[in-house]
């Protein structure tokens, strides 16, 4: 079965290739089909077989010699080892399907936060519709954690948000205006941690923003002081989702368990 599933994960590979890179920019994901941005030659089906094509054509259009972006086979792969390893680890069952089609959200927003620094609405908004219905499946949160989960998480970054934007304008009034930003939190990381809590209820958001968090100063904290480029906060916060969701109740039973003291 994970094979099959990864097989079947190469194929949402494929389209969300097309979902992250059209949807920030409002372009329809059904019209124009897939074709060369050289050339406009639109794509044979033959050409559109996940990881396969693109090592066939050499990473090339057929007709131009236009470079087709290494990013379509490496998210086709990764999003078929995602569904591969949740089959793996779950079983045939309705929480691979839940923790397959997570991890792929996940995935999508992180392409589409790293390159146009937006979140769409389809991801994150269309994500929590999800979360909130797969809730009813066997293996993780009740559909009341899971609405409890996705109210906090949009709650608790809309607070961090609006707290941080206070702060800064009043310490340092131009470090915003020189970011090209009008405030710390966007919008689209404040309804993808809905997305979250949806999914994996009041603790997955609180590991997810603090992990998240953590990442985004180590990693692109240096970046922000020296350029001033906004942090696709998305991206990191991606990263503590998944993580959260894989090893996120062994953390937390080991946080209060070894830390508070308290018996599980």
């Amino acid at each position: 079965m994970p094979i099959v599933a990864g097989v079947v994960g190469l194929l949402f590979g494929s389209f969300l290739n097309v979902c992250s890179l059209r949807w920030p920019v409002d372009e329809s994901i059904v019209s124009p089909g897939s074709r060369c941005p050289k050339c406009l030659e639109p794509v044979r089906w033959y050409d559109n077989v996940p990881v396969l094509s693109w090592l066939l054509l050499r990473g090339r259009c057929r007709f131009c010699p236009e470079p087709i972006s290494i990013q379509y086979p490496i998210v086709e792969l990764t999003t078929g080892l995602m569904w591969a390893g949740a089959f793996a680890a779950h079983g045939s069952t309705g929480e691979a399907i839940r923790g397959a089609v997570f991890l792929t959200i996940l995935l999508g927003i992180s392409i589409s936060d790293a390159r146009f620094y937006t979140i769409p609405d389809q991801f994150s908004i269309g994500g929590t519709m999800l979360g909130l219905a797969m809730s009813f499946l066997p293996g993780g949160p009740a559909w009341l954690d899971s609405l409890i989960g996705a109210a906090v998480g949009y709650s608790v970054l809309l607070l961090v948000g609006a707290v941080g934007t206070w702060v800064i304008k009043r310490v340092a009034p131009r470090r915003l205006e020189d970011a090209g930003v009008d405030r710390t939190m966007g919008g689209g990381d404040i309804k993808m941690m809905m997305m979250v809590g949806a999914f994996l209820g009041v603790w997955g958001v609180a590991l997810t923003i603090f992990m998240g968090s953590v990442l985004a100063l180590l990693v692109f904290g240096p970046i922000f002081a020296i350029s001033k480029r906004p942090i696709p906060l998305g991206v990191f916060l991606a990263v503590g989702g998944g993580v959260a969701y894989a090893w996120g109740d062994a953390m937390v039973r080991w946080y209060v368990t070894s830390v508070v003291g308290i018996p599980m």
